[in-house]
Formats: C-alpha cells, structure tokens, sequence
C-alpha cells in the first residue's frame, strides 16, 4: 500500500506543487482510517481501491481537490464517516465532489430501471455543478471494471452492462476517447465472451505481422513529413477489439475486410501543418474514395478534431490516417478532463463553456421526463450518435445524429418551427418530413400555421428534443380529451344505473381519486378516459350503498381475452382488465415486460426490448405496469434469424442444436446468396433462460455469424 501510494505522489509532483500532496496524503490516511476493516472481495484492504481510483485521475493530470474527493469517493456511502466531517477536514470544494458521487450511488427504487434512470438524472445535474463528480464516478467504475472477475456472475453481468450502455457513452460524450474505450474492451470481455475471445485471437494471430507493417508504414511517414519540413510525431495503433467485433458484426464482413484496423497517427504543430501533411499523405498513397472526414473544418459536439483518411499502403493493405495537433491529440485522449481548468481556481471561460452546450440541453430534457424507460432510451441516443452536419441558410452549422429528419431540424432550431413544420427546402429541392439529412445539405424548413405534431412523427425523428417536444404536445392534446372522454363515460353510466353525480360533492369525489393515486379529479377522469380504470368501479366507490349491474362483455373484448398468452399475465394492483400479447414482439415469460392501455382492445403486453415501446409508449398514463403469473407450462412462438456461412450441414447442424435444447421447430426457411445464408426460424420457447439456452447452442455452430430475435417494427 505504501508503494502504491509512493508512486500515486511521484505522478502528481510531476505537474502539481507541493501543497497539493499534503492534501493528498491528509485524504489517504482519513480514507485509510475510515476504511481501516474493510476488505475488498478479492482480499485486498479496501484502501487500495481509492487509491488507484486517485492515480487513475492523476493520469488525467486532475487538481489536487479533485484527486482528494477520488481518495474520499466512498467514505460517506461504505463507512460512519459524515459529509460534514469531509467539509469540515477537507473544504467544500471536496466535499462537494464527494456528497455528488455518494448522491449518484445511494438513491434505492422500486425497480433497477428506475433508480438508473435517478442515477443518471443526478449525473446529468451533477456535471453541470462540477465535472469532476463524473471524472471520479468514471475513474471509479474503470477500476471496478478492471477488478469485476471477483463478483458473482449477475452482479459482473448487470455492472458490465451499465458502463456499456451508460459510463462509456459518457465518457465518449465527454471526449473522453481513450477512456470510452477500455471500458468498452472491458464491458465486451464480460458481456460477450466468446466473441471477445474470437476477436481476440483473430488480431492476436495478425499481431507480428499488424506490428510490422505499423512500423514500415511509421517510418515511411516520419521520413516524408522530414522531407516536406512538416514537424511530426507519428505513432500506429491496432482498432481496439470492441470496435472491430461492431463492424464485423454490423457489416457481417471477415476482419481482413476492415479498412481502419491499422491506423497511423501524425501529430503536428499547428492546423496548417495538419493539411500539409494531409497532402504529404494522398501524394505517397492512394485515398479510398469516401473515407475522407475533416473534423478540423466541423468538430464533433464532444470536442474531438482530427482529419480522417482512408489509403491503400503496401501490397494493397488499406489503413487509416489520423492527423491533429498536439493540442487536439490531448483533447481526443483526455476530453472535457484536458480542458477542466481548475488550477489557482480557475474554471473554464465562457468560450469554454459554450463548447458544451450539449451538457445543459441535457439537463434542460432530463427535466421534462417523468418516464425512466423514456429518460434512458434517449439517454443513449444523445450520448452516442453518430453526426450529420448541416447547415442553414444563413450558414449555422446543426449536428444532428445520423438518420435525423427534416423535423429533427426544425425543432433544433425552435420549437415552433417544429410544430408547425410541413416539410424543407434542401439544396433548392422540395422535401417531405420523412427526408433522412445527409453530411453538408442546406435546410430551409417550410411551416403552415394549421400544421400541428402528429404521433406518426414519433417513427421519423432521431432526436430526444424533438421526441420530447412532440410527446408534450400530444400529451396536453390527448390528456384534455381523455379527461373530458373520462367524464362522459362516468356520467353515461350513472345515468344507466339512475345514479346522479350531482348528489356526489367534490371532498368525496378526491377522496375516490386518491385511493387510485390520483391527486385531482381531473386525473381520475384522464384515467377513465386512458381505459386504465372501470368507470363502473369508480361509481361502485362513489356509490358504495348502491347495487350495480356486473358489465357485458363485448364481443371485441371477448376476442381480446381469448388472445394467447393472456392468462399468464396480470395487471398489478388491478382487476377487470383485459390483456393480450402484442404481435410485433411476441413477449415470453421471464423477460422484462410492459402494458399499453389500448382503448376497445384492453391491455396490449409489450417486452420492454421491443422496437415500438418507445414509439406506443410516448404517453406515460397509458403505460401500466404488468407481471407474469398462472401456469408456467405455456411455450411462445420466438422468431430468430442466422446469418451463417453457405456450407453443406448448415441446416443439419441447427436443427440438431434446436433439438439437443429440448426446443421444437415450428418454421424454417434458408436463403443463399455471396456465399452468406440467411436462416429464418420460429421455435416453442419455454421462458427467457430457455431462449438464451438455444441462442448460445446455434453460436457455437461452426460458421454462424449472428443469430438476432426478430421483433417486428
């Protein structure tokens, strides 16, 4: 421990003064005090793990606060220790950090995806207080994610997951790249074992000869940016493995086919200098057509800038080209943590500031959003897109996420803009709605006032700020109508059972709203209306003495209880329902599940993975929450699709893997074609441990590229 901590303050006195290690060394021994019975789960004293979180952000070159809160991150939340003792023996600024880390860790909810979902709001607020709290969070999960072979399978298998879905993405958003990817090259070793091993292998088999060519390719561009007078360092690096399995799998292509595994790096002095060595670059090797990307002209929104070339090198070898400056090459490997300027107290310039805009527009749609499911699925399209960039009219650059729509455009610019959107002009040229933005168009939005949102626009944007701000129109609309739709369906049946309302008086009628959750009236109404709650039961409870009639049944709602699958379902804290399996995804037991109120037709049962939840699920009042229960002896129509090689015994071979999982065929059919074969078939499912089950066994079949559940759209 002590040579641990030897090393963490040789680090820091590198480019950090003195008085700073006092700090330090006053955090260790509190933490190591604190922490003094603690052991880790791999026998460790648990000192050791906000140690290395320490010298984890002392690699980032961290101030002297922030690498005291990394060696205090856990003495609030695991030990007896008090946030005021922390102010009290270390200032506020640490405290402060600290109190922010403890916060995102400690908050226990009903279900994981809510107190994720919680998690991450207080992240979200938190970066904009002080972005160290997700710098120490970061380096806090990095060490954990390096240390995760001690934890018990779910536990290594749930945390995994989560920096993949969620601390990666930030630290991307952050530009943060070479964190983003060892936690990524971490999650993937866990999350996907055997394709990690895979992948694995096949670079490591290619290693002498990758390494080889790197340092001919190096040698050549040294002695070419000599020659020009380009002042250069260069340096090679291999794709990190997570990236390569991505596009193999994307791209269903070998991984001789990917044209950026190799790459070379030239970092040089000055912007100028960067386009020279560009030129150098095209002159000595023939670029590919299409890989050319300047992110010099048009930086990303985390920062990142560097010009991208694809060239043809030695014996047809593709590689990739990257060239930045310095000051660049810091910023792509360090991000926000390269720029946070906390030294003597100062934090970043206004300049500064506005290059994070995103941050606030996070905080600005995190706040609108009640829906944890909601919060985290746009979550993750914001925090890892893929950009377009555009222009308008006058020249503004809008970055948008790849597949965005003219009406992602119009609400980026103004929410009104949107609203009353009827389609674009782009490059001289009339565009509808649906028109999918390319890299460099032009876009002059076209609205008419009768124009309004429309659910059908839900399917076509890729934003979370015009989903949100779609969603709140409708919600406002359709809230008002089911509200007054609630009343009348209320008022319909008192007068069939000769009840009048009019005798009911407003206290009685809020106490009936509050035993269904509902603060207003008004909001049992919308209840009604939504087709979540029996007018028929709200009457029975506003009219307790009064006899009423069971209800008939209908001939449609007959057809929706008979529908597969409904008896093994039921509406918590709810009866009278009616409830089926929705069609497009074919939800079966075991797996996470969700019910839409569907006026005439019941409760529609969605898995929470399907692709139209988030399009039908835009309305939280609809959502209800649903369980499995009855017989567990019912088997489930599961839809999966192969892609494999075109070999003989492929279909021998699946059958047989099928079978040996106690699984019966219902369907199959093959297509061939580029020496590919794609296999479609539909199995009796039991539950989600059985479908996991066959999933493995088929991609264990020799030449099976990728089998994939198919849910329809």
């Amino acid at each position: 421990m002590i040579q641990q901590l030897e090393d963490l303050f040789r680090r820091v006195e590198v480019y950090r003064p003195s008085d700073e290690l006092k700090l330090l060394r006053r955090a260790y021994e509190f933490s190591a005090r604190e922490h003094r019975t603690q052991t880790r789960l791999s026998g460790e004293p648990y000192v050791s793990h906000p140690l290395e979180v320490a010298r984890i952000l002392a690699e980032m070159k961290l101030d002297g606060v922030c690498l005291a809160a990394g060696m205090l991150h856990d003495v609030v939340e695991d030990t007896p220790a008090t946030i005021e003792q922390v102010r009290s023996e270390f200032g506020a600024e640490v405290a402060g950090i600290v109190e922010g880390v403890t916060k995102i860790s400690r908050i226990e909810f009903l279900s994981p995806e809510e107190e994720q979902a919680e998690n991450l709001r207080k992240m979200v607020l938190a970066m904009v207080d002080d972005i160290r709290v997700v710098l120490v969070k970061l380096a806090d999960r990095l060490h954990n994610m390096r240390t995760l072979e001690h934890l018990p399978a779910e536990k290594r298998l749930r945390i995994a997951r989560e920096t993949m879905e969620i601390y990666a993405p930030i630290a991307h958003r952050l530009g943060m790249g070479k964190m983003r990817g060892v936690l990524e090259d971490l999650a993937f070793r866990h999350l996907e074992h055997e394709a990690f091993e895979e992948t694995r292998k096949a670079v490591e088999s290619r290693r002498k000869v990758n390494e080889e060519f790197l340092e001919d390719v190096c040698e050549r561009v040294k002695g070419k940016m000599q020659d020009h007078g380009i002042p250069a360092r260069v340096e090679g690096r291999v794709k990190r493995l997570y990236s390569i399995w991505q596009k193999l799998r994307r791209q269903q292509i070998s991984i001789e086919q990917v044209y950026d595994l190799l790459a070379v790096r030239i970092i040089t002095d000055s912007v100028a200098s960067c386009y020279a060595a560009l030129g150098v670059v095209h002159h000595t090797w023939r670029p590919v057509p299409g890989r050319f990307k300047d992110f010099i002209a048009i930086p990303r929104p985390n920062l990142y800038q560097s010009v991208h070339t694809t060239v043809i090198g030695p014996n047809g070898q593709p590689f990739e080209v990257q060239i930045r400056t310095e000051e660049m090459h810091r910023l792509a490997e360090e991000g926000i943590a390269a720029h946070w300027k906390y030294k003597d107290g100062h934090k970043l310039t206004q300049q500064e500031e506005e290059r994070f805009a995103w941050l606030r527009h996070l905080v600005e749609w995190q706040r609108e959003m009640r829906d944890p499911g909601d919060f985290l699925s746009t979550l993750k399209v914001d925090l890892y897109p893929e950009e377009v960039y555009t222009f308008t009219p006058k020249g503004k650059v809008i970055v948008q996420p790849r597949g965005a729509t003219v009406i992602d455009f119009a609400y980026a610019i103004h929410t009104e803009l949107g609203h009353h959107c009827v389609g674009a002009r782009v490059g001289g040229r009339m565009m509808p709605l649906k028109y999918e933005l390319r890299n460099g168009d032009i876009v002059e939005i076209i609205t008419q006032g009768v124009q309004r949102p429309s659910r059908d626009w839900l399917a076509l944007v890729k934003t979370s700020r015009a989903r949100n701000k779609i969603k709140h129109w409708i919600n406002v609309a359709e809230r008002r109508e089911a509200v007054e739709l609630g009343r009348k369906l209320v008022e319909k049946e008192a007068r069939r059972h000769g009840l009048k309302l009019k005798e009911v008086g407003e206290p009685a009628a809020g106490r009936v709203a509050a035993e269904y959750g509902c603060r207003h009236v008004e909001d049992l109404y919308a209840g009604i209306g939504y087709g979540k709650i029996m007018a028929r039961q709200v009457l029975a409870k506003l009219f307790p003495e009064a006899s009423l009639q069971p209800r008939v049944q209908t001939h449609t709602e007959a057809a929706a209880a008979d529908r597969p699958g409904s008896e093994a379902i039921k509406v918590r804290g709810e009866a009278d329902l009616l409830i089926y399996l929705a069609k497009c995804c074919n939800p079966i037991r075991g797996e996470p599940i969700v019910g839409y109120v569907t006026r005439g037709k019941g409760i529609a049962v969605h898995a929470r993975s399907c692709p139209n939840v988030q399009n039908l699920l835009y309305q939280a009042e609809r959502r209800i929450e649903v369980e499995w229960s009855g017989s567990k002896e019912k088997v489930y129509p599961v839809k999966l699709t192969l892609t494999t090689e075109d070999r003989p015994g492929m279909l021998a071979d699946v059958t047989s893997a099928v079978t040996n999982i106690h699984s019966n065929i219902q369907y199959i059919e093959a297509t061939t074609g580029d020496e590919r074969a794609m296999i479609d078939v539909t199995l009796s499912i039991v539950d989600l441990q059985h479908l996991n089950r066959v999933v493995a066994s088929l991609r264990k079949i020799d030449g099976v590229y990728q089998v994939r559940r198919v849910m329809n759209p």
